[in-house]
């Protein structure tokens, strides 16, 4: 991995600790309409913030937190709401 890359991570992790930066972060992850790109966005965030402590905070059992993140994850919306409360984010609707 280069410097560049390391540099660009290290940036895009401190970034994605803010929620306006993790819901725009998500948001284009979305419109990308795929479940799996959505769930690493997710994962990505989570990661940042620590399974451990969202884990703790959530209720959820943190083994699940990674089985419902992982690419072949398919997470109840209850869950789905319960850790973007946890990150400060929610779930919403517009119209398109």
């Amino acid at each position: 991995m280069s410097k560049t890359t390391e540099k660009y991570e290290d940036g895009l992790k401190e970034s994605l600790l803010k929620p306006d930066e993790a819901a725009a972060y998500l948001s284009a992850a979305l419109e990308e309409n795929d479940q799996e790109v959505f769930l690493l966005a997710l994962r990505d965030i989570t990661e940042v913030q620590g399974f451990t402590k969202l884990a703790k905070n959530t209720s959820l059992n943190r083994e699940n937190l990674y089985r419902m993140l992982s690419s072949k994850g398919n997470p109840q919306l209850s869950s789905l709401t319960t850790l973007l409360h946890s990150l400060g984010l929610r779930l919403s609707v517009e119209v398109a």
